[in-house]
């Protein structure tokens, strides 16, 4: 779906530079110093000037008043560029994936399942289970398991071998990335005395996912114990993530790779939870907090604030604990030669002792 010059300003609501603009035929996006003449970039940062400068894209979006513009390139004014871009990649991204409709003649498809197969569809080697919901507009990919009594919104799309468990439940506009599972069983289990085993907790609960959350690859989050696991609206999750039971997760956070939250712990709104973090039980992590990188995180964390470190402490207290360990060595390095100082100084004064004695 190329756009044209009129299509790119009616999307980014921006304007032409060029007094005499070539009309062009805009068929993809991508970066400065990887862009083609059928391309599209923007300028949305002042460390890529200079791939700006040599850029062989045939559109750019600017930001407004530049100090010099590379010739033979149509450039487009908006206030925003990253963020105009984004409605360009959306365009494109509609495009490859607009699907069509329909159950493939390989997915099995329980006849009590509740969806419309003239505006769902169920790739090849899917499954849904008895007592399914499945909104309109929702793309189920290859090998997707959806289990009983699973209720999803609309316009979700679902890639390559997701898994939700029976019960739970997933707004619309979710999307869940290849390999993700949905309601696993908690990581449950009792020792017994008696035996001396570990007794397996029956996992009873759900997890409940709301509108707009995106999901990363090979992403788990545990249904409850009882009750609900919970992610929020707007919540993005990247790959590799493992969520607890009884998890409560709030609007529009934001989790990085590789990291972990323990069982029933309870995260609040606009949360950033940077790469490989691991968050222990049964905590509270308030509004708006931030989590710096591979920081272990023992204790609740007050709202607003940023935190490092294992144990997290907020980051002027860890940046100064940080900074002490740097001067470490060279600290051991004095102390040995002050001990060795002080262990001759030692050694003389036994000798005048002795010599008086």
């Amino acid at each position: 779906m190329d756009l044209t010059l009129s299509d790119v300003l009616k999307l980014t609501g921006g304007k032409l530079i060029n007094d005499a603009a070539p009309e062009i035929n805009i068929s993809g996006v991508a970066t400065l110093d990887s862009a083609t003449p059928s391309e599209i970039a923007f300028l949305g940062n002042e460390k890529y000037f200079n791939d700006f400068l040599n850029t062989k894209a045939g559109v750019v979006l600017v930001p407004p008043a530049l100090p010099q513009y590379p010739e033979g390139i149509v450039f487009v004014e908006v206030e925003n560029p990253s963020l105009s871009f984004n409605a360009l990649v959306a365009h494109f991204m509609k495009a490859s994936t607009d699907f069509t409709p329909g159950i493939h003649p390989t997915a099995w498809v329980d006849p009590s399942a509740k969806l419309d197969p003239t505006k769902v569809r169920v790739g090849p080697c899917a499954v849904v289970e008895a007592d399914a919901e499945i909104g309109d507009g929702t793309d189920i990919g290859p090998g997707c398991v959806i289990c009983k009594a699973v209720k999803m919104g609309q316009n979700c799309k679902l890639y390559p071998k997701v898994v939700i468990r029976e019960r739970c439940i997933v707004g619309s506009h979710v999307v869940l990335q290849p390999g993700v599972v949905i309601g696993g069983d908690g990581f449950g289990f009792l020792l017994n005395k008696e035996t001396g085993r570990y007794d397996t907790i029956d996992q009873v609960g759900i997890v409940e996912i709301g509108d707009y959350v995106d999901v990363g690859a090979n992403t788990t989050i545990d249904r409850a114990r009882f009750g609900r696991t919970v992610i929020g609206e707007g919540t993005k999750l990247d790959n590799q993530i493992q969520i607890g039971h009884n998890v409560t997760m709030g609007k529009h956070c934001v989790m990085c790779a590789q990291g972990g939250i323990a069982g029933s712990t309870h995260i609040g709104d606009y949360v950033t939870i940077a790469a490989q973090c691991g968050i222990t039980g049964h905590i509270k992590i308030e509004d708006k907090v931030v989590v710096a990188a591979r920081s272990g995180v023992m204790n609740s964390l007050e709202s607003g604030k940023t935190y490092w470190g294992a144990p997290a402490v907020p980051y002027g207290e860890a940046a100064r604990q940080f900074a002490a360990m740097r001067k470490l060595p060279e600290a051991f390095k004095e102390l040995r030669a002050l001990k060795a100082k002080a262990e001759e100084i030692q050694e003389l004064i036994n000798q005048a002792l002795a010599e008086q004695a």
